[in-house]
Order: C-alpha cells, then structure tokens, then sequence
C-alpha cells in the first residue's frame, strides 16, 4: 500500500523524481531512508553495501509523484557507484552528523562531487541529523545555516530515531522539483502555442517516467523575474 497523501495505487503516476542521499558513513542516510519510506527506525543499523531505492507515492498538487529515493554507503571503498548513482537524479541530500564535526567538514567535498557528476539544476537540501542527541551537538545550526545559504541549498535539522523533520526535508526538495518542472512544462507549452516548437528543447528538466534522461537545457529559458 503506498502511502503518502490521498495517493489512490490505481492512480497513474504523473512523475518519477530521483533522489540520492550522501554524505558520510553512518550519519543515519538509511535511516532517515527507511523513515521516510516505511516510517521505522533501527537501533541496530548496518552499514549499506552498494546501492539499494526504495519509493513513495505521494501527490503533490493532484498530481501523483513517485520519489525514487536512493542510499549507498558513504565509506571511501564504495565510490565506484559515483556516475551511475547520481545519473538521472533531479534531487539530492546531503546528510551529515550534528554530534561529529567532521561528518559537516566532508559536506564541502560531498557538494563538489555531487556538482561535478548531477544535473546543474538538482535540487539540494543539506541534512544535519541526529537532533535527538543535542547534548553533544558538535556543529551549530548557525554553521550549517550560513553554509547552506552561501551555496543556495535549503537546509533542516531531523531526527531519523524522532521522527522530526524527516518528512519535511523529503516534501520540500520534491514539491521544489515538481515546481520547478511545472514552470518549465508551461513555459514551453506556451512556446509550443505560438507555433515555435523548436524552443521546446532542452525546456523540460524530467521526462517523467522510470527511464529518466535529462536532456541539455539552454540557460536562457528560464531566468526567473
């Protein structure tokens, strides 16, 4: 049974986002996965070999989307999965520990990489977990804050084991896509309207659909006003 809200299973899906989650090992990427995918926490979490999703359907304003929501590990030995894993993604968060300084200094070199290897346009949220151990909180909200605002991600403080802000961080980075996608799909219907379809191309970010390619875009469509 899907979850998410009002989601009917013989409703067809209008969108497939792809999500990935980064950052290092064993700051709970998996767990705010499952979290967010089947509402569990597990205190006797293992380390994620390799690369595994898990989706959700949910609606998002009357349209169905299916988050596609991909984990790996974050040890140095599993970057093979690099290219294949972040392809594709429209979406991305980089998750770190509140309890383990080192786990914020790693974002900066995480960020890189996912700029070096997604889309342009992915959408990014910065993570700090781990909310629920405040009392050895090692990095400021204030740090991460000032952090996400001079790279232009959107930023949230979760607790997997809680609960909280799980389900935020996930709606805020798909309702993003799905706007960002919706503008694009008018701005080139109303392209198409005034008989000018060659502007059509590289307008849309997602083709929705599991077989997601995201075509070239110029960047002179879409300067926001």
């Amino acid at each position: 049974m899907a979850s998410g809200g009002g989601y009917d299973a013989s409703q067809k899906i209008d969108y497939v986002f792809k999500v990935v989650l980064i950052g290092d090992s064993a700051v709970g990427k998996s767990q705010i996965l499952a979290r967010f995918a089947r509402n569990e926490f597990s205190l006797d979490s293992k380390a994620t070999i390799g690369v595994e999703f898990q989706t959700r359907t949910l609606v998002i304003q009357h349209k169905s989307v299916k988050a596609q929501i991909w984990d790996t590990a974050g040890q140095e030995r599993y970057r093979a999965v690099t290219s294949a894993y972040y392809r594709g993604a429209v979406g991305a968060m980089l998750v770190y520990d509140i309890t383990k300084r080192q786990t914020f200094d790693h974002v900066t070199r995480w960020l890189e990489e996912l700029r070096g290897h997604a889309d342009k346009n992915i959408v990014i949220i910065l993570i700090g977990n781990k909310t629920d151990l405040e009392d050895q909180r090692a990095v400021p909200t204030e740090d991460a804050k000032e952090f996400a605002e001079k790279e232009g991600l959107f930023f949230l403080e979760t607790s997997a084991l809680e609960a909280t802000n799980v389900e935020t961080a996930f709606l805020t980075v798909l309702t993003e896509i799905f706007n960002i996608v919706n503008k694009k799909n008018l701005v080139a219907s109303e392209d198409q309207g005034n008989g000018n379809p060659a502007s059509l191309s590289g307008k849309k970010i997602i083709i929705p659909g599991p077989a997601q390619e995201i075509p070239a875009r110029s960047r002179m469509c879409c300067k926001s006003s």
